[in-house]
């Protein structure tokens, strides 16, 4: 090597040192970091560099705390697969991607990057978090990778802990095999998106603890997790994005929510004086926190022995692995339900939320529409409000049965529960009152059940009832007149004699026009089958808003098939008109077609 060669080599080296001592948190393209060799945050919290977890001799990429004396790691690389030497190298390509590589050049990991690179540098933040990017461009939308959408088995200030709901990117936790083996262990912590949105810590494949749905204020199951002095949390959900995520209140503050390889969502924090990691808080409390240990329609009681027993109205599934608390049978109810005579609600206070995988979500509606919406679908099971934030909003409905219920002492929840109106009148009654509990009835039905206190009240109800009529009477009229053509009277519409129904009747009788009652559909519109109130089948024939049939025709219609009686012909029980809906109510005739009988009438 002649004397010119010697002087740039060296000078390219010193220049090389000089970068990396000015830059120690950034990796460029022309450099590398060797096994022994570390970058460290600029505030000196966090380093990155290869280590040997617990007792084991393997060799990962990782990022660890490095002010602390017992320096925890918080993502491991290649996890999956580890160096069985100290040979490994971590390098930036051109192309804006991170790799590990092996003594032999063979790549065990990469952060594999779809976006394009222009001058690309690896950067490890103060938050700890390791990103890819273009330059000098720090804008977190701009990263071409970065290590807080792949997350190992700890969650950081500042990361998100949920699903990209546009990319199909799921952020969830999953715990380490052991102290010694850093690869994907059996628990999983993460956001189910199905039906209401809830944070879930499974084992495998099964549940084993739910922190719930954001009710607003907080996740349903941890009633723990309030405002504190040391962290905020929020709680997003667009359409982009569905995430937890926290922050610290003071920056000097070092925390960390853990899941252990024993399935424990923990968070930690640095103590300085103890100079050692101690425990703030854990999601599972107690026993009452094991996913569905009293099973369906079970309440779980941590403060009383046996901790299980079955809501009221409902016992247990099987009495004998009930009394030897086996309780995962859960509970069955003791009356049926009965979607035609009419069911209520039973109003349960201070609780979890019940698993809501198989509910869905109504955000505009108040409690009151949602406790209609839930009664007149039969396959509803509960409702409440998903938001309780200034006395409640939102509508959140369950479909399915209600498991993984327990008491809390403070920051519960109210749910109302479907019930039997028998159920609801023994519910009522003086005698049934429970002390450890109370339970408010909530009678909202198609047959309402009311307790007479009094005369006076009775005579209340009545006037209340026949004012009510007359208003429909009145409102009926008015339609009949608005809908005639010009606004016009048509003449000899007073001399119709022909039942008139109301909407809310035949609303009522189709299961509000459902399409599994839905028989046929003609020209001029659809036909469904309903059950009045007093078990009457009947066919309603519905005249669709497009068709050219003027309210002139659909009057001497009815009037036509009133004066009409023929044993071909299928009886008309009268007619409906509602603003622009207009319907015919005729007898239904069972295992025959209404075409045969409904002919030459505009189907």
């Amino acid at each position: 090597m002649d004397s010119l060669t010697t002087v740039v080599f060296i000078f390219s080296y010193v220049f090389s040192l000089l970068r990396i001592s000015t830059a120690v948190d950034t990796i460029t393209a022309n450099q590398h970091i060797r096994d022994g060799e570390t970058i460290t945050s600029a505030g000196g919290t966090f380093e990155l560099g290869f280590f040997s977890p617990g007792n084991s001799k393997n060799r990962y990429l990782g990022i660890w705390y490095k002010k602390a004396s017992t320096k925890p790691v918080v993502w491991v690389a290649n996890r999956e697969s580890p160096l069985t030497d100290s040979s490994g190298v971590l390098r930036v390509t051109n192309q804006g991607i991170l790799v590990v590589v092996n003594g032999i050049n063979r790549i065990l990991w990469n952060s594999n990057s779809s976006r394009s690179a222009q001058d690309p540098n690896a950067q490890l933040l103060e938050s700890g978090n390791l990103v890819m990017k273009n330059g000098n461009d720090s804008d977190p939308e701009n990263f071409l990778w970065q290590s807080f959408d792949y997350p190992c088995d700890t969650l950081l200030p500042g990361m998100k802990l949920g699903r990209n709901t546009v990319t199909g990117l799921d952020r969830y936790l999953s715990s380490w095999k052991s102290a010694d083996d850093p690869s994907k262990g059996n628990f999983t912590y993460g956001i189910d998106p199905s039906g209401f949105p809830q944070l879930v810590l499974r084992n495998g494949l099964a549940v084993k603890f739910r922190a719930g749905p954001w009710n607003g204020i907080r996740l349903s199951g941890l009633p723990q997790l309030t405002r504190n002095p040391v962290y905020t949390y929020d709680y997003v959900a667009n359409g982009k994005e569905i995430y937890i995520i926290y922050y610290l209140v003071d920056s000097s503050i070092i925390m960390r929510l853990v899941l252990t390889p024993e399935g424990k969502a923990q968070r930690f924090t640095w103590t300085d004086e103890k100079n050692e990691w101690t425990l703030y808080s854990t999601a599972q409390r107690d026993d009452c926190d094991s996913y569905a240990l009293c099973g369906a329609y079970g309440i779980c009681k941590i403060d009383q022995s046996p901790n299980c027993e079955c809501m009221k109205g409902f016992r247990p599934k099987f009495q004998s692995t009930w009394d030897a608390a086996d309780w995962s049978d859960g509970c069955v109810r003791s009356t049926p339900l009965d979607c035609q005579k009419g069911d209520g609600f039973v109003k349960y206070s201070g609780v979890k939320l019940p698993d809501t995988r198989n509910s869905s979500v109504h955000e505009s509606m108040n409690l009151k529409e949602c406790a209609w919406m839930c009664l007149r679908n039969c396959s509803c099971t509960a409702y409440a409000n998903s938001d309780i934030r200034g006395g409640g909003s939102g509508c959140l409905l369950w479909f399915d049965d209600l498991v993984d219920i327990r008491d809390f002492s403070q920051n519960g929840q109210d749910f109302y529960v479907r019930m039997a109106a028998s159920e609801l009148e023994a519910s009522s009654s003086p005698n049934s009152s429970s002390k450890k509990k109370k339970k408010e009835v909530i009678v909202v039905s198609i047959s309402i059940t009311i307790s007479i206190t009094g005369i006076v009240l009775l005579s209340l109800i009545l006037t209340l009832y026949v004012l009510k009529k007359r208003k429909k009477q009145l409102k009926r009229k008015g339609y009949m007149e608005h809908n005639s053509d010009g606004g016009e009277k048509i003449e000899g519409q007073e001399h119709l004699e022909l039942p008139l129904f109301d909407l809310d009747t035949l609303l009522n009788a189709t299961n509000y026009f459902s399409s599994d009652n839905k028989l046929g559909e003609g020209g001029f519109g659809p036909v469904y089958k309903g059950i009045l109130q007093g078990g009457q089948e009947i066919a309603v024939k519905m005249l669709s808003k497009t068709s050219r049939q003027g309210f002139k025709e659909f009057k001497n219609e009815v009037e036509s098939i009133a004066k009409l009686q023929h044993r071909n012909l299928v009886k008309l029980l009268g007619c409906c008109i509602y603003g622009r809906e207009r319907l015919l109510i005729y007898e239904y005739m069972p295992n025959k077609s209404l075409d045969l009988f409904i002919f030459g009438l505009a189907l």
